[in-house]
């Protein structure tokens, strides 16, 4: 009994009591193609009591016994990949738990896999969606298709944007989008795309949100009147999802604020809105009603209520036709802009032109475009202007009219008649008219036609207040008629003069006469200063045009010259005559006639002029010359007795006198001075005194011969490394004298200065240039030497390198082997001996097992002078041969390298440093420099540098691999000068080598620093170029100077570029020091002073201060 209580409080506590689970339910087989299937399955009726961990699919092909499996799942479905097409398969699936695997559940049936896939098919009822705005939106696209064809939705043409109120998603049957709060962004075509690896289809989805519409659109004021407005609209551009039901119209005036309703049920997109009053400005605005409410409001510009048309413009051409002394008629034309309305009438006002008051004229409108003034008062001057009036009211006025007196007309001129007529023109004279209105005639117009039919035209196109006139560049031959009209003072105008009745322009016409007195039949004599004066009378019909010429030249009323000519006489005066007033003089008349000329010769008096130029300078030489000249043309009236010769030298200011009396019209003038340039002059006399002068052309007292020409094509035609053969061509002139020889200068690329190649003239045209720099490039010029000295030099020739001719290159010496391993030889050369002229540009490299013949290219061309043959066989024994190459080609073999098996070796360190590093580095100062040494050595040795009291760990940095060393030192000094020891070592042995460096610094000081050419009050200091320049060309010297008394120096130049310099302006008797200071592109040098005082005395052999 206690027991049994003991197991039943034993019971109390909880016990899970679970088991494998039951076979899982119903399988089905979807999906199926020619590789794969999908497959499908029930939960099973019980778990057993634990949960199900997963589901084990296994598989059996027909015809076999194992059961293989291909799936666990936790879903209950999967897909099987990987299968045969054509074999049947059977297929079981078993639920696991925490006890175990259940039964398993088979597929009854086999399965026979076949391309079951099918193109994605949508089975869309229909394509239309409608949704009010806010409500959500569910859109579902049910479709099929093996396999499981994927979904992809686009809106409008774009890729759909998933947002949080827009989402898609798709399933295994049906591909939903779905809308949250919709709006009107959400309307559009939507397309939904279904692909796989079948096919593809697509549908389209209209979607619409229905809510308000947008405002119209477009809102104008098409009509404007004085009491109704036409108005016209577009639609709203978004509808809102459905149609516009009405529209709604309101107005207000621009003075309120309250809006009125003009129609509430406008149906169309226009409206007629009338009952509005003139004058008020109107504002409106239009809103677009559908059954989901009412769009926002579109509102015009404020329009004012009035006529659509404007007053008319002005009336144009207002003129008085018509004026007396108590009438005047006044019209006009209409306005060129009526303002859109008919002219109703006009409006018409004059004023005296005396007053600014305007008065009315009409009572009414007038119709018609004139009007007859009576309320005139005769004399007075009136101006009109006119308005026109149309439905909008009156328009601005006219311009006033052009002031019109209230006067009679003047009686037209009296006795017109012709007074001449020639071939091409009538002259044509009248009498005033009786009365002339009450105002002056103020001018006459003439008027002509041509017979038979013709208008009149004027004739004159200026004022004509004459009463007579020649109307030119008429016809000959025609007929012409002619009249004249009368003009006041009052602007009016008479009525036209009786015609002159037909005239016939045709020949009327008397040749001209000169009649002249006697004594001007002969030449007329003048004293110089008297007056001269030449008369003649003269006639002809129509009246002759006067010429007056001298020697044939046109002369007029100028100066001392006054010509006067009437009908029947003309004179010629000149007054206080001259020497030039000589000559002849001829008088010619012309007219229609014919022409006739007088000729009168003039002699005036006078000193002669100066001879006849140019005073020509022949013969001449250093010491003499001739001269020539010819008689003056102006001999003053009188025989030419002699002439006087003087000449002056162009540096003085002073004539000398040479021949004073000299009759012959050359001369000789001797006793010049070579070089000296001389001004040589002439001058007539007669016996009324000296004439003027003739002045030569400046000339210089020098021999008739000059330098010659420079020689031309200059060129070198063959060179060496130290040699070069230079020819050129005669000079095209040889100034007058024979060639004595030729000059001949060298200039390197880089230098500055031309030094002299031959010390004696050359005869030939050509010579050799030797001791020549191998690898500088020269240019060459040429000078001609005559007997008045050297010509300007050539042009240079083209710059030629120093260098031999070109040729093959030798090959290099025997290559040695450096390295080897058990598949690589290193070996290494010299440069051949002989470049062929031109720089070895790389080697070919060739190899050969020893017992065979046929050679390997193991590189074609390297610039370098070692190389590692690299795949090479262990332990056999290999021979190399090295080629140079350059720019002409490949040179022969070198001698063959001793056999070298292919194995690992030891080597002692060398140094692979070319012949150029060995020489001294210059360096400029304050510049950085670096010294790279290439080395050998195996194993790869310890690198060491020194240098004499100094630690070159600290001043410079050292770099270190296995095959290079350097060392790199900053902003060098003088102290960086000297020699670098660098030391390799390692086991095999060791190896040193040491390398020089000079850095640039300032030039030195200059040498032979002397004082020449000493006066009273200046020297020139000369020097020669420092011999040591610092590494750089000198630029130019510093010049200073210094007095005894004192101890600053004073500068005198700091841009001398010359070896010497001119001190002026020295006190006389003073003893001064100077000193001279180089300066290159590195800075200023070390200076130089004269080593005893100058002192400043006008002698060849100056004083000196040795103690000072």
């Amino acid at each position: 009994m206690s027991l049994a209580l003991d197991c039943q409080q034993r019971s109390t506590d909880a016990v899970k009591v679970c088991e494998a689970p039951l076979p899982p339910g119903k399988i089905t087989v979807s999906d199926v193609t020619s590789s794969s299937g999908r497959l499908s399955w029930e939960k099973p009726d019980h778990d057993g009591g634990s949960k199900i961990t997963c589901y084990i699919v296994e598989m059996l092909v027909k015809g076999d016994d194992t059961w293989t499996i291909c799936s666990e799942s936790k879903a209950l479905e999967v897909t099987i990949n990987g299968l045969a097409n054509g074999k049947e398969y059977f297929f079981r699936v078993s639920a696991v738990n925490e006890k175990g695997k259940s039964e398993p559940t088979c597929l009854l049936t086999p399965v026979t896999l076949n391309n079951s896939s099918a193109g994605p098919i949508i089975n869309l009822l229909s394509n239309m969606f409608s949704v009010k705005a806010g409500n959500d939106l569910k859109i579902d696209v049910p479709y099929k298709g093996v396999p499981q064809p994927t979904a992809t939705w686009t809106k409008d043409g774009n890729l759909l944007k998933e947002t949080s109120r827009v989402n898609t998603h798709t399933s295994d049957t049906s591909s939903q989008i779905i809308f949250k709060d919709a709006s009107r962004v959400d309307a559009g075509v939507y397309e939904v795309t279904l692909a796989n690896s079948v096919g593809t289809t697509s549908a389209e989805i209209f979607v619409n949100v229905f809510e308000r519409p947008g405002p119209p659109t477009d809102l104008s004021v098409d009509e404007v009147s004085a009491d109704f407005m036409s108005l016209s609209w577009q639609p709203p551009h978004y509808t809102g999802g459905c149609q516009i039901s009405n529209y709604v119209v309101e107005k207000r005036d621009t003075g309120s604020i309250i809006w009125h309703t003009v129609s509430a049920t406008v149906a169309r997109t226009s409206i007629k809105i009338t009952r509005l009053t003139q004058g008020t400005e109107y504002q409106f605005r239009i809103v677009a009603e559908n059954r989901y409410g009412k769009s926002h409001f579109v509102e015009s510009e404020p329009v004012v209520a009035q006529y659509p048309f404007k007053p008319p413009g002005p009336p144009i051409n207002l003129r008085v036709v018509n004026a007396s002394k108590s009438v005047m008629v006044v019209a006009w034309s209409k306005p060129d802009n009526d303002g859109g309305s008919p002219i109703l009438g006009y409006h018409i006002e004059c004023k005296d032109q005396s007053s600014i008051l305007w008065t009315k004229l009409n009572k009414g409108p007038v119709t018609e475009n004139q009007f007859k003034v009576t309320s005139v008062e005769e004399g007075l001057v009136y101006e009109f202007r006119v308005c026109a009036e149309n439905m909008a009211g009156v328009g601005p006025c006219s311009k006033a009219s052009v002031p019109v007196a209230a006067r009679d007309q003047c009686d037209p001129p009296r006795n017109f008649t012709v007074t001449n007529i020639t071939n091409s023109s009538v002259s044509l004279s009248w009498d005033k008219p009786e009365y002339d209105g009450g105002a002056k005639i103020t001018g006459y117009i003439v008027e002509r036609k041509e017979l038979p039919d013709s208008c009149w035209l004027k004739c004159n196109f200026t004022n004509l207040l004459d009463t007579f006139l020649e109307v030119t560049g008429l016809t000959e031959g025609m007929q012409y008629d002619f009249r004249v009209i009368a003009k006041n003072s009052a602007e009016l105008f008479s009525a036209p003069s009786e015609t002159t009745g037909p005239v016939t322009v045709q020949h009327d016409v008397d040749p001209p006469k000169i009649k002249l007195e006697d004594r001007f039949r002969q030449v007329l004599v003048v004293k110089a200063g008297d007056l001269l004066r030449i008369d003649a009378d003269i006639s002809g019909r129509p009246n002759p045009t006067v010429f007056w010429l001298k020697n044939a030249r046109n002369i007029g009323t100028k100066g001392r010259v006054e010509i006067t000519a009437t009908k029947a006489h003309t004179s010629l005066l000149i007054r206080e005559s001259v020497r030039k007033d000589s000559g002849q003089y001829t008088l010619t008349l012309q007219n229609t006639g014919g022409t006739t000329s007088k000729t009168i010769i003039c002699k005036v008096l006078d000193r002669p002029g100066p001879p006849a130029g140019p005073l020509e300078v022949s013969g001449l030489s250093a010491e003499k010359c001739t001269l020539s000249w010819g008689p003056p043309p102006e001999t003053g009236g009188a025989e030419i007795m002699y002439y006087i010769v003087e000449k002056c030298e162009t540096s003085r200011v002073s004539w000398i006198v040479v021949y004073s009396d000299m009759m012959a019209t050359t001369c000789k003038i001797t006793k010049l001075v070579k070089g000296n340039e001389y001004l040589f002059r002439v001058r007539a006399v007669n016996k009324y005194g000296e004439g003027e002068t003739l002045e030569s052309e400046p000339i210089k007292a020098m021999d008739p011969f000059t330098i010659p020409s420079a020689p031309t094509d200059v060129e070198v035609t063959s060179a060496t490394n130290d040699t070069m053969t230079i020819c050129w061509k005669r000079p095209a002139s040889d100034g007058g004298s024979r060639i004595s020889g030729y000059i001949i200068e060298k200039r390197e690329k880089q230098g500055v200065r031309w030094v002299r190649v031959n010390k004696k003239p050359v005869y030939d045209l050509r010579v050799k240039a030797s001791c020549l720099q191998e690898g500088c490039e020269y240019e060459f010029r040429v000078f001609a030497e005559n007997a008045a000295g050297l010509s300007e030099p050539s042009l240079p020739s083209p710059l030629t390198l120093a260098e031999d001719p070109k040729f093959l290159p030798s090959p290099p010496a025997k290559p040695t082997i450096s390295d080897s391993t058990r598949s690589s030889i290193t070996l290494s050369w010299n440069k051949p001996l002989f470049d062929g002229g031109a720089a070895v540009t790389g080697y070919k490299v060739e190899f050969r097992k020893s017992t065979e013949e046929d050679w390997t290219v193991g590189v074609h061309n390297i610039d370098k002078t070692e190389f590692t043959v690299t795949g090479l066989t262990s332990g056999t024994e290999y021979v190399f041969i090295v080629r140079s190459i350059n720019k002409i080609g490949i040179s022969e073999p070198s001698p063959e390298t001793d056999s070298q098996v292919a194995m690992e070796r030891e080597e002692e360190p060398r140094f692979e440093v070319p012949t150029e590093m060995r020489k001294t580095l210059l360096v400029k100062d304050g510049s950085s420099f670096t010294l790279t040494v290439p080395f050998t050595g195996k194993p790869v040795p310890t690198v060491t540098w020194d240098k004499a009291d100094v630690d070159l760990r600290v001043r410079g940095l050292i770099n270190t691999s296995s095959s290079v060393t350097s060392i790199t030192v900053e902003r060098a000094t003088r102290d960086d000068s000297g020699k670098y020891i660098i030391k390799l070592q390692n086991v095999a042995g060791s190896a040193s080598l040491t390398l020089s460096v000079k850095v640039l610094d300032s030039p030195g000081p200059p040498i032979h620093v002397a004082v020449k050419d000493v006066t009273k009050n200046s020297a020139t200091v000369s020097w020669d170029i420092p011999e040591n320049e610092g590494g750089g060309p000198v630029k130019n010297y510093l010049v200073d100077i210094r007095d005894i008394s004192r101890t600053g120096w004073t500068r005198l130049t700091d841009k001398c570029r010359r070896l010497s310099y001119k001190v002026s302006d020295l006190e006389e008797g003073g003893i001064y020091f100077f000193r001279v200071t180089a300066q290159n592109e590195y800075g200023i040098g070390v200076p130089a002073e004269t080593k005893e005082g100058t002192k400043m005395i006008d002698t060849n052999d100056w004083e000196t201060n040795p103690g000072a």
